[in-house]
Parts: C-alpha cells; structure tokens; sequence
C-alpha cells in the first residue's frame, strides 16, 4: 500500500470531462475544503442512527472516523469512500434494545461485522460473482424495502403514561421537520438539495426549541473536550437472528459502491469488492467493540464526488481526521442527542419510507420482470412479513419480520427457481 497522492494538473483546476483520480489531489487548501464537504454531506445521517438509537452520537462519530481510516487501509488507499451509520441497523438495534438492552444490540453490531469480514475475505479469493448468483436484484431490493417499511410503526411512535414518542410527540414540529425536508429536495440543487435531511432537522429543531420542546440541561453538564462513551457488548443468542438479514444489505451496498466509483472514475474495482467488504466488517466489529452503530459506505458522499469531480482518497482520509476531532468533544455529542421525538418522528417519516424505495430501485435498476412468478412471489410474500412484521421462537431465539422476510425471499426464489428449471416452467 502506498498513501501519497500525485498533483492533479497545477492542483487548482479541473479540465472538463477529466476527474481527480484516487490516486491524485488538487492543492491542500482545497482537497481540505472537499474533505469537509464529505464532513457536511455524512453529517446528518451518520446522526441520525444513533439518535433514533439513543446510542451515544460522539462515540458513533468516533468509530465512523476509525472505520474510515481502516477502511482506506484495508482497501490500499485506492477506493474513496467514507464509512457512515447504516440504516439498515435501526430495526434490529431498536428490537434488540427493547428485548435484551443495548449491550445486546451492540453485541449484534459486532457479530454482524465479523460475519461480514468473513464474507469479504470469501469474495476476495473467490470473487464476487456468487453474491450476483445468491442475492440477484428481485432478492437484495426486496430486503431493503421490507427493512424500511418494518420500521413504519416506529416512526409514528406510540403513546403511554410517560409521553408520546415519534410522530405523536409533536404532530406540529413533525409536519414542520418534513415539509422543510420536501421542500429543500425541490427548491435547491447540487450540495444544498442532497443536504435536505440535515437542514430539515435543523429547521426542525429551531422550531422545536421555540416550541420549548428541546431539554438542554445535558449538553451544559457536558465537557468540552473529552473520550466518547464506551459500552462493552454482550451476546444474546435470542437476538442475534435479527442483524443477519443486515449483513446481506451491507454487502449490497458495499458492492454497489465499488461498481459506481468504477462507473463514474473509469476504473476497474472489482477486484477491490472483497477488500471493500473485509474492510467495512472490520470497521462495523470495532464499533461493536466500543458502542458505536454499525457502518457502510455512504451514498451522500457519492454525491459530492459526483459534483465534485474529485475522487482523491486523500479528501476521505481529511473527512476522517475531521470527523475524529469532533468525535472528542462530548457537549457536541450531548447536543446532537437532544434533538426532541418530534423532529425524529418528521424525519423519520421520510427515512424510512426512502429505504423503502431504494428496494423499488434496485428493481428497476436491475429491470425485474414481475410477469415471471418466481420474481413476484420472492417479492410479495416477503414484504408482507416484513411489514406486518411476522414473528418465530425457537426456543430462545426469536426470529422478527425482517429476519424471516429475508429468509423467505432467499428459499422462495432459489427453490422455486430449481423447481421451474426441473419441470421446465421458468420463464428464465
């Protein structure tokens, strides 16, 4: 591995139609001012999971920074991206916590990361071509979408003696949150337009503490400077089941990730895939370690490449040194935990139904034909388990809808696929 960058052209200017190459840097006034564009556009969303959560923001951004750093290690300084909180953590962390607690939930972070290291070493000598095989387009978008509408209910919230949650806390700020999300997604384009979700809290959260619904008495107790909260994990067995189906996401998503830095570079990434992947396991196991979300490459910071042109690691690796330094100031971190149900219970409305939508593109995207049955039972019947959100003990496990939507979209596409190809009834 090499960590240095050549000096693209006279470090100042980018030619049309030509790109900052990963292995390349303008000048360092301006690679740190693209670095904290990468800060701004991860910002919001690495938040949000763990203060949907109620994990501890600063110890989540601390373990974002490291899994960066690792991750551009792992992957030998050539493939740009910045390690964020997934989403695809916030069911089984929520269903995990309410059953067993949070040191449990961590545990289910820090099996998922192992599971995933393994998965990346497997592609690496064997390539990636069996994830196409065993997790086809039908298969991947239809975990994605029933992890989003699983958590539907959350965001809505519920009610009991000690207050409301999500929606139900302030229906007022909630409209608010949201409105301001659409709007900012129609009214701006470029950096401002991506950051919609990010200003939308922000908004909302003003709104809120003009309303007096925000509790700032933790983030005045809480030091300037200071380590974040370490929490040790714990193992469950009864709640390890729910994280297996976010491995497979996590695999989808580092895999695309790779295939559009190719894409929009010119490169060939495939054989950093099993890097990518071994790298993100690595990163998610050392915030499992610690009480940090578990992670994945970030598409918000696609997005200011794409505008960018800038593809240098070496604006990730100024993202990440960024990102630790704020990591280690606990009233930053008291602050971002204030942010009041209602707000979450607005923004969360939207969340959870993109997540739900980004299954729907990947449909598209990989032009699934529901005329053939097999591509429309493996996408019904999982979706309605998901939602409904269908539950299975076995003795002390307990398997959620989103465990068993899984499941149930990788036997009903493979089996009936054999079954088809065996009576000659498959359409492909």
């Amino acid at each position: 591995m090499r960590i240095g960058w050549q000096l693209h052209g006279d470090g100042t200017r980018i030619t049309p139609g030509e790109v900052v190459a990963p292995d390349e840097r303008l000048s360092w006034p301006r690679t740190i001012g693209i670095g904290l564009q990468h800060i701004v556009a991860m910002f919001g969303a690495t938040f949000l999971v763990p203060t949907i959560t109620e994990f501890d923001p600063g110890t989540t951004l601390f373990f974002s920074a490291v899994g960066t750093i690792t991750f551009l290690l792992v992957t030998g300084n050539k493939l740009p991206s910045y390690l964020g909180s997934s989403f695809a953590f916030i069911a089984p962390i929520l269903a995990a916590t309410a059953s067993s607690g949070q040191s449990a939930a961590i545990g289910g972070i820090l099996a998922s990361g192992l599971l995933l290291a393994l998965v990346g070493v497997v592609v690496h000598f064997a390539g990636p071509r069996w994830i196409q095989v065993a997790m086809p387009p039908v298969v991947t978008g239809v975990i994605v979408a029933l992890i989003g509408l699983n958590l539907a209910p959350v965001a809505w919230g519920t009610c009991d003696e000690e207050g409301c949650s999500g929606f139900q806390a302030s229906p007022v700020t909630a409209v608010i949150t949201l409105a301001s999300i659409i709007l900012i997604q129609v009214l701006f384009r470029g950096l401002v337009g991506r950051l919609s979700i990010l200003l939308g809290v922000v908004i909302g959260y003003a709104v809120a503490t003009l309303r007096g619904e925000v509790d700032f008495s933790k983030v005045g107790q809480a030091d300037w400077v200071g380590l974040p909260q370490f929490v040790a994990p714990s193992f469950d067995p009864g709640v390890l089941g729910l994280f297996l189906p976010v491995v497979l996401v996590l695999v989808a998503e580092n895999v695309g990730h790779v295939k559009s830095v190719a894409a929009m570079t010119g490169r060939n990434y495939d054989p950093l895939t099993g890097r990518a992947l071994l790298a993100d396991g690595i990163a998610t196991t050392l915030a499992g370690l610690g009480g940090g979300s578990g992670t994945t490459t970030y598409a918000e910071n696609i997005g200011v490449m794409a505008a960018s042109r800038v593809y240098s690691t070496a604006a990730y690796w100024v993202a990440a040194f960024g990102a630790l330094v704020l990591s280690l100031s606990p009233k930053f971190g008291a602050l971002i935990a204030s942010v009041p149900d209602g707000v979450l219970g607005g923004v969360t409305t939207m969340l959870y139904g993109m997540i739900g939508i980004l299954g729907a593109r990947i449909w598209v995207q990989g032009k699934v034909n529901f005329s053939d049955p097999v591509n429309l039972t493996t996408a019904a019947v999982p979706l309605v388990i998901g939602i409904a959100d269908f539950t299975w003990t076995a003795g002390d496990l307990q398997f959620g809808g989103i465990a068993l939507g899984t499941a149930a979209a990788l036997v009903i596409y493979h089996v009936m696929g054999a079954i088809g190809r065996w009576r000659g009834t498959a359409e492909g």
